[in-house]
């Protein structure tokens, strides 16, 4: 291995935080972004409070067990990659058994949040489990994880918008293709920083796939959000803030796009752009509240 793996003396609360991620809020909003949206949508921009604040909750312990599973899967690889060699199970500050029991109540606080849910969004949950839990495996075998990954964040579209009207009509679905398309695009420019790593350990990537034209294909994947977003805004008949914020979204998009492009090789970028890519989620959140009372 690169960089050989010691115990740390950091106490252990701190790196159960760092294990489930909560030292790093951007990861964790950019997957509550779109349960937001999707129960504000789904309620047409009144949703009851009590089930904002179940799909809060549950976007952050799902989201940190999904960290976990990830860290136990990686455990053997991280150390040797720069981002990730200091996460605690790859440093080995914590014990695969420890990990094991923190995701283990991040699963058991998850299931409980189900009490507030019906059937059918309770059904998508049960769904989702296994595409939470085999991700990281998808990286071995699979030439694009980053689409496994976006399939598991269309749940946190399709369980709310079940959660608001027991059903799962066009423009659930239409949000959730937006979702996936979405997480395709941030989640490969994630992913560029470390296609070396990736290469030279055998992991697949988005970034590693297309190669040369990874910032084409970014800006494919967020062209194919946006127009998923048009179509959605019709079907739902917003009103002039949602079509404001969607028009700002396009340009910042669109900058995006051009930065890769024109300025590769700069980890500092591609994390600018990826916590852009919340504020942008953000900005459309509050186009959508808006736009759905205005």
């Amino acid at each position: 291995m690169a960089n050989s793996p010691t115990r740390s003396q950091e106490p252990t609360w701190r790196l159960i935080l760092r294990l489930l991620r909560w030292d790093k809020p951007t990861g964790r909003l950019i997957l509550m972004v779109p349960a937001l949206w999707s129960v504000v949508l789904a309620a047409g921009g009144t949703p009851p409070p009590l089930l904002v604040v179940v799909i809060v909750v549950g976007s952050l312990v799902t989201s940190a067990a999904g960290c976990v599973v990830n860290d136990l899967w990686d455990r053997d690889i991280d150390p040797q990659v720069k981002r990730t060699r200091d996460r605690p199970l790859a440093s080995r500050a914590l014990s695969v058994q420890v990990g094991i029991v923190v995701l283990g109540v991040a699963l058991l606080c998850a299931w409980g949040l189900t009490v507030f849910l019906n059937w059918l969004s309770f059904g998508l949950c049960v769904l989702a489990v296994p595409v939470i839990l085999l991700y990281p495996l998808a990286k071995r075998v699979f030439p694009v994880p980053q689409l496994v990954l976006a399939i598991a964040w269309g749940f946190a579209v399709l369980i709310p918008w079940a959660a608001v009207q027991n059903a799962l009509p066009l423009p659930a679905w239409v949000l959730w293709l937006a979702v996936v398309l979405w997480t395709l695009g941030f989640d490969t420019i994630y992913a560029i920083p470390d296609r070396e790593y990736d290469a030279r350990l055998g992991i697949n990537s988005s970034a590693l796939f297309f190669g040369a034209e990874t910032p084409e294909a970014i800006g494919l994947f967020f062209v194919g959000t946006w127009l998923m977003l048009v179509w959605l805004g019709g079907l739902l008949t917003l009103s002039w803030p949602f079509w404001v914020a969607l028009a700002i979204a396009f340009m910042l998009w669109s900058r995006q796009v051009f930065l890769l492009t024109q300025y590769g090789n700069r980890p500092k970028l591609y994390a600018q752009l990826f916590r852009q890519n919340v504020l942008l989620g953000c900005l459309l959140l509050a186009g959508m509240i808006l736009g759905s009372l205005l």
